[in-house]
C-alpha cells in the first residue's frame, strides 16, 4: 500500500510549485520541514487554514522548519488562490504566500504519499486529498505524521506543539507528558530559577521527571517545561 511510515526517508520528489519547480529535499536543506496537504482551491475550510499557517508562518520560521503545502490543483489556480487566503488575514498590502503551494493536479503525489481520501470524491468522481500532516527531520525521515479526513479542519496550534515536542526529544532522553507545552513565565523579584535536585517543584512532580528552564536571549521572559524522563 502506497503511503510513508514513522521513520521513513520522504521521497525527494520534484514537484511543480508556487515558487517554481522544486526537489523536496534541496528544499528542505538542513532544516525540519512540514508538507501539509488540502483538499481542493478555493474551498472555505482550506482557506482558513492556509491563512492560519500563513500568519503563524513566522513561529514556524523561528522553529527552523520549512513549510509547504499540497492541493490537487494547478499552480496558476494556487496563486489565484492566494490571494484569497491572504486577504482573508486582511493581508492587503502582499498577496504572496510565505511558504510555497504544491501543484498535484494528477494526484500522482498524493498517491504516493498515502494522501487521498477514499470518502471524499469530486463532481468527477476523483477522490480529494485528505488533510495531511509530514513533519520531517533534517535527516529528511519521517518524525509525525497526522491524518485527517476532507472534512475536518486541523488545529495549527497543536502542530507547533507536537514540533517542540519532537525537537526536543531529537536532542534529550525524554518524552513529553499529556497536553505539554512550553510556557513562558516571568521571573519573580528580578531573579531567574536555575534547575536543582532540591528545587520544590521537581521534587512534587515525582519520581522520574525533570525540570529544563529554557531563557530567551532578551531575558525579560523564563520559558519553563517539564518532561518525563525514559526510565
Amino acid at each position: 500500500m502506497p503511503g510513508i511510515l514513522l521513520g521513513d526517508v520522504l521521497p525527494n520528489f520534484e514537484a511543480e510549485t508556487t515558487i517554481g519547480k522544486i526537489k523536496f529535499h534541496e528544499f528542505l536543506g538542513n532544516s525540519w520541514g512540514i508538507l501539509f496537504s488540502h483538499p481542493r482551491d478555493f474551498t472555505p475550510v482550506c482557506t482558513t487554514e492556509l491563512a492560519r499557517a500563513a500568519k503563524l508562518h513566522e513561529e514556524f520560521k523561528k522553529r527552523d522548519v520549512k513549510m509547504i503545502a499540497l492541493s490537487i490543483d494547478s499552480v496558476e489556480d494556487h496563486r489565484k488562490w492566494s490571494e484569497d487566503i491572504m486577504s482573508f488575514n486582511q493581508d492587503k498590502a502582499c498577496c504572496a504566500m510565505p511558504f510555497p503551494i504544491i501543484a498535484d493536479d494528477k494526484r500522482e503525489l498524493s498517491v504516493l504519499l498515502g494522501m487521498l481520501d477514499p470518502d471524499e470524491r469530486d463532481k468527477d468522481g476523483m477522490p480529494l486529498t485528505a488533510r495531511c500532516v509530514f513533519v520531517v527531520g533534517p535527516d529528511k525521515r519521517l518524525k509525525l505524521s497526522i491524518l485527517y479526513p476532507a472534512t475536518t479542519g486541523r488545529n495549527f496550534d497543536e502542530i507547533l506543539r507536537v514540533i517542540d515536542s519532537l525537537q526536543l526529544t531529537a536532542t534529550k532522553k525524554v518524552a513529553t507528558p499529556v497536553d505539554w507545552k512550553i510556557v513562558p513565565l516571568l521571573p519573580t523579584g528580578g531573579r531567574t530559577h536555575h534547575r536543582s535536585e532540591e528545587d520544590s517543584g521537581r521534587k512534587n512532580m515525582g519520581k522520574g521527571i525533570e525540570r529544563i528552564n529554557n531563557h530567551k536571549s532578551h531575558g525579560s521572559i523564563l520559558c519553563k517545561f517539564y518532561a518525563q524522563r525514559f526510565l
